[in-house]
């Protein structure tokens, strides 16, 4: 009956034989089968010998229990099941532990809410979350999951959206913030409209990158896979020598039988096969939950032999949001003039220089009196149109340089701005010089941290810019960036890239359309949470949470998992070293050690759970927060509610007036946001009604505060 049940075994096993792949089940089933048919030939043979002692009983010459008895020791029916049973109870314990390796997939699924609170003609509905459709208008209370990817059209709310990037600090979000599905709204009351549903939304591409990522195969597992093909059949080769050489020696056909079955039974490719798969699985899941995305497992095994990390610098090593800091007009245009013509070229362009300027144009309420004709974007240099009838360009030194001449004065600003880290943007209109505009971009707060763990585990750093030699060099010198290679276009980062392969495994980290050829280029692309659909597409790995820390997090952890995939491999390759000997007999003469092949059995699948429960360790893989994460989680924060700032002058007089409060770090204002942010100094309290008396001190309403 136990064989019956089994029957999978041989089915499969024989299978694989006559395909001439055999596998595990082969082995398997060759040792049951042979135990269960020696047993079957022992047993008629004792039959028969029972007939003939009971002839020989009658005429009194020999006992009838003795040729019994003879032949008892010799029966392996017991062997024939137990095997089977112990290898499905192993498989058993190794399902188990693989479905707890799997634990973060599943959670990641059960994050997204069953039902939704949707407005139809002003009436608010609960429908299946599933049925959301783009464009739909949602609600979300203060407790409530966010049912789908979407834009806040009224309301406000601090949501937590640490299921998606691991941290743990609410996020403030106003009307035209963006929410993602499965993330929590805190406090508040928002409406929203649907952008994205379904398969689309944020979590669900989660989830399938995690799920896509632990279904490949890394190189390393691909030389297992070579491995495991030779193995069993090697084990069947040594299984046959071993019944020949005890058969030779002398020994019983019992004997012989008992070595070459524990022979097949005690090889272990399984836990070969499972070393690394187990092990890239829970890595993966890791990841995910701290908010790094390997695409596949190639990437997952990669990133940990890293020799280079090359880092774009605007919206990578920088915030990716510069604002105007000087603006120099020329001959017969005025400060106004030249805003007006950088805000009529910029206005088409995404480009994070281009909104500096276009921000700063609209703060001093320009408006334009016609709009650009025939738009062209020169990559990673510049932009150029027609205005009432004129050919305007805009960019950087070399773009202008090659249409017109620029004022020697002019050049000798922009050496003097870009030695202070800032970027000079030239523009002309028609024949005529109009000027040049400083931009500069804020370095992340995490940038330096990342740079300096990078180093510290002797991974050297680069940083790839399209900024002119003087801008990037006082950036990669603010940021400790090990080499600085500037004034590049998206073909020359390629390049740079490719040339840095030559010293080794280099990652590319980028967020722009313009990063997309120079990610694929790399051995592991990297595109930071916030960067485009190109960027996003061309990486390996995906920083949901937008910070440069988790890159040095994410090399750590490939290479724990490495680490652990070795040691799976290293103690499979042992456990059969040691226990095919002793399967075989070869321990007897030494040590008198037999081994039965119900034990062997055991030794098998107590192996492979082995191997699982080692890959499992790696859920409790840390490493220590950085400095600036722990000051972000240690520092208080408050946000007010302002009505009436108007201007960035308003923004100044609150921020002044919250400032002058004893207990406050700093404080900051946006009066596009309606809102100002202060920071407590470390074990100071400021009560609310306390800021809320600065702020209508200084004039303004305060609507709440959070």
């Amino acid at each position: 009956m136990v064989l019956i049940i089994n029957r999978k075994f041989f089915i499969n096993g024989f299978k694989g034989l006559i395909h001439l792949s055999p596998n595990m089940d082969t082995l398997v089933a060759l040792g049951s089968a042979a135990s269960f048919c020696y047993s079957t030939a022992v047993l008629f043979i004792m039959k028969a010998a029972s007939h003939a002692a009971s002839a020989a009983s009658y005429a009194g010459t020999v006992p009838e229990t003795m040729a019994e008895s003879a032949h008892s020791h010799s029966l392996y029916f017991e062997s024939a099941a137990m095997i089977l049973t112990l290898i499905t109870v192993g498989k058993m314990l190794e399902a188990m532990s693989k479905g707890r390796t799997t634990n973060a997939l599943k959670s990641l699924m059960k994050l997204a809410p069953e039902t939704a609170v949707i407005l139809e003609n002003g009436v608010e509905k609960t429908v299946p979350a599933s049925l959301i459709k783009k464009g739909d208008v949602f609600i979300v209370r203060t407790g409530g999951n966010i049912p789908a990817d979407g834009i806040i059209i009224e309301g406000n709310a601090s949501v937590d959206e640490s299921v998606l990037t691991g941290e743990s600090i609410p996020v403030d979000k106003i009307k035209g913030s963006t929410v993602s599905a499965a993330t929590v709204n805190k406090s508040g009351y928002i409406k929203c409209e649907a952008t994205r549903t379904g398969k689309d939304t944020t979590l669900s591409q989660i989830i399938q990158m995690v799920s896509d990522a632990s279904s490949t195969k890394a190189p390393v597992a691909k030389a297992a896979d070579k491995v495991s093909l030779v193995f069993v059949p090697a084990v069947m080769l040594i299984s046959l020598i071993t019944f020949a050489v005890w058969l030779i020696l002398g020994q019983e056909l019992g004997t012989a039988l008992t070595h070459a079955v524990s022979v097949l039974v005690i090889s272990c490719p399984c836990a070969l096969g499972l070393a690394t798969p187990v092990a890239i699985m829970v890595g993966n899941g890791v990841a995910a939950r701290n908010g790094i995305l390997f695409k596949t497992a190639a990437s997952l095994e990669a990133t940990g032999k890293l020799k280079t990390v090359a880092l774009d610098k605007t919206g990578t090593l920088t915030k990716g949001e510069p604002e105007v800091t000087d603006v120099f007009s020329y001959g017969e245009f005025s400060e106004n003039d030249l805003l007006l013509l950088s805000y009529a070229l910029e206005k088409k362009s995404e480009h994070p220089l281009s909104k500096a300027v276009v921000k700063k144009a609209e703060e001093k309420k320009l408006t334009l009196e016609a709009e650009t004709d025939e738009f062209e974007v020169f990559a990673g240099t510049g932009l150029s149109a027609v205005l009432n009838g004129k050919k305007i360009y805009g960019g950087n030194e070399a773009v202008i340089r090659t249409r017109i001449s620029i004022p020697d004065e002019m050049l000798k600003k922009s050496e003097e701005l870009s030695e202070l880290g800032k970027t000079p943007l030239f523009f002309s209109s028609g024949e005529n010089f109009a000027g040049l505009i400083a931009v500069s971009d804020v370095i992340r707060e995490d940038s330096t941290e990342a740079v300096r763990e990078l180093k510290n585990m002797n991974i050297k750093v680069v940083m790839i810019s399209g900024d002119n030699e003087r801008t990037a060099n006082a950036v990669g010198k603010l940021s400790g960036i090990d080499e600085v290679i500037a004034g590049v276009l998206p073909d020359g980062k390629e390049k740079a890239v490719q040339e840095l392969k030559k010293f080794g495994s280099v990652a590319m980290a980028g967020d722009g359309i313009n990063d997309a050829p120079a990610l694929a280029s790399a051995d592991i692309g990297i595109a930071v949470g916030a960067g485009s659909d190109v960027a996003l597409d061309a990486a390996d790995v995906v920083l949901a949470k937008n910070s440069l820390c988790d890159i040095p997090y994410a090399i750590k952890l490939s290479r724990a998992v490495l680490r652990n995939i070795k040691q799976n491999l290293f103690w499979a390759f042992f456990y059969n070293t040691l226990g095919i000997p002793l399967a075989a007999g070869v321990y007897v003469k030494l040590f008198g050690w037999h081994l039965n092949p119900m034990f062997g059995a055991a030794a098998m699948s107590l192996s492979s759970f082995c191997v699982v429960m080692n890959a499992l360790r790696l859920n409790f893989f840390k490493i220590k927060k950085n400095h600036i994460e722990s000051k972000k989680e240690n520092t208080m924060k408050k946000t007010i509610m302002i009505e009436g700032m108007m201007c960035p002058h308003c923004e100044a007089h609150v921020k002044e007036a919250l400032e002058s409060l004893p207990g406050i770090a700093c404080a900051s204002a946006n009066h596009k946001e309606k809102r100002a942010v202060v920071e407590l100094k470390d074990g100071e309290t400021v009560s609310d009604s306390d800021l809320k008396s600065a702020v209508e001190k200084a004039g303004y309403t305060v609507n709440g505060i959070k």
